[in-house]
Formats: C-alpha cells, sequence, structure tokens
C-alpha cells in the first residue's frame, strides 16, 4: 500500500511540472505570436518627419486590415502599435489584427467612440501583458519621476497626426467610475480627475477639447484598472 501512494504521489508530482511545462510553453508561444505580428505590422509605422497631414502608411494600414484607425506611439515605453476598432468592445479582446485568436488581443478604440477623433473623449484599450508588450508598460507612468518626464504620445491617423499631452494618471474601478470610461464628458470631468488622479498635471479643458484615455488592467484591487489622460492637439 505505501508502494502505491508513493507510486502516486510521484506520478502527481511528474504531472505537476509537466502541466507547468505545458502552460508555460504556451504562454511563451502566446507572446512568441503576438511578437510575430507586431513584426510583421511594422512596415506600417509612420515616419514622424513625414507630412503630419498626410500619413500614407496609415492608408496602406486600412487597406489591409480595414477595421485599423491609425498607430499610437508613447515614447520610452513599448507602446507603438496599430489600434483598431471593432463592432464591440469584446471582438479584439482575444483577436489579432487579422481576427485570428490571440491571447494578448489587438489594442482597440471603444466602439462608442469616432473613428475621427471627434467624441470629447476617446478611450483606447490594451492589455498588459506580463512582458511588457501591448499596454503592459502603461505601468511606468505609476512612478512620479516618469510621469513627470514623459508627457507626450502620437496618435497617427490616415490625414492628421495628432500630439497625445498626458495630464493625469489613474487607478480606478471601472463598475465605479463610469465618468471616465464616456465618451462624452461631462461638465465635472476635470474636477473630477483632479481629485482622484495619482498624478496630474494643471489641465484647462474647453468643451471643445478632445481626450483621449489609454486604459489597461491594474492588479491593485479586484477589477482595478489603469488610465492614462491626454488631451489631443
Amino acid at each position: 500500500m505505501k508502494k502505491l501512494i508513493c507510486l502516486v504521489l510521484v506520478l502527481g508530482f511528474i504531472g505537476t511540472i509537466l502541466y507547468s511545462g505545458y502552460r508555460i510553453w504556451l504562454i511563451q508561444t502566446d507572446y512568441k505570436k503576438e511578437a510575430d505580428m507586431h513584426g510583421a505590422v511594422m512596415k506600417y509605422r509612420p515616419n514622424p518627419s513625414d507630412d503630419t497631414f498626410l500619413n500614407q502608411s496609415i492608408i496602406e494600414l486600412q487597406k489591409k486590415y480595414p477595421d485599423a484607425v491609425g498607430w499610437l506611439t508613447v515614447p520610452n515605453t513599448n507602446i507603438d502599435y496599430p489600434f483598431v476598432q471593432g463592432k464591440d468592445n469584446a471582438y479584439y479582446l482575444r483577436r489579432d489584427i487579422n481576427g485570428d485568436y490571440a491571447l494578448a488581443g489587438t489594442i482597440f478604440m471603444d466602439y462608442r467612440c469616432d473613428r475621427g477623433f471627434t467624441s470629447s473623449n476617446t478611450i483606447i484599450y490594451g492589455h498588459h501583458m506580463k512582458n511588457g508588450s501591448m499596454f503592459g508598460t502603461l505601468k511606468a507612468f505609476a512612478d512620479k519621476e516618469f510621469f513627470d518626464a514623459n508627457r507626450s504620445g502620437f496618435i497617427y491617423l490616415p490625414h492628421e497626426t495628432l500630439t497625445l499631452e498626458f495630464f493625469a494618471y489613474m487607478v480606478i474601478d471601472p463598475a465605479a467610475e463610469k465618468e471616465i470610461y464616456s465618451p462624452e464628458r461631462s461638465g465635472t470631468y476635470i474636477e473630477y480627475v483632479k481629485q482622484n488622479a495619482r498624478h496630474s498635471r494643471d489641465a484647462s479643458l474647453a468643451d471643445s477639447d478632445r481626450v483621449v484615455t489609454l486604459s489597461t488592467c491594474a492588479y491593485e484591487f479586484d477589477n482595478a484598472r489603469m488610465v492614462l489622460l491626454a488631451w489631443a492637439t
């Protein structure tokens, strides 16, 4: 009986090791798939020195991928990706830009927002990948020194280049903080941000100003989200 128990324990231990190894292999395979896809679309990355009123690479990107909206770049992070807009906010959670299954998904714009960035608040989502891909390095803005030193990013559209001026970093519960996830800002939006932001800079927003919200998961509490807020010019 003792030998049988020992055998069961050994087999269980071996099974655990094999399963853990399999899970690690799956994760590494998913990381490689995301890296390969990222490498494939980098040929569409706009050249910042090009004409800011015509981004031919984005026009070509949209010909290849009709759901593509533009390209998002946040200097000094790994955020340098095309982003899409689906029919809802679930489609690209686990699909790459081709529509195939991918753990990392694709960076995507909220389906309620206007593709031309006329919404007063445009929300862009990405997964918080542990290897730093997608929006995995958005957490760098949690550091005050990094937030202070890194003030801007860029969105490239077919016929416009937007400069993002980051003005606040927050960690929120999306179920409770619906104001941050609404395409239309309320009259108390900026005061709410000032009161609840971890880091912020002075921001005086007119009704006509466009805000861009970059959102990903955080792990400080259940269902937490981190958001980086910018006004677009």
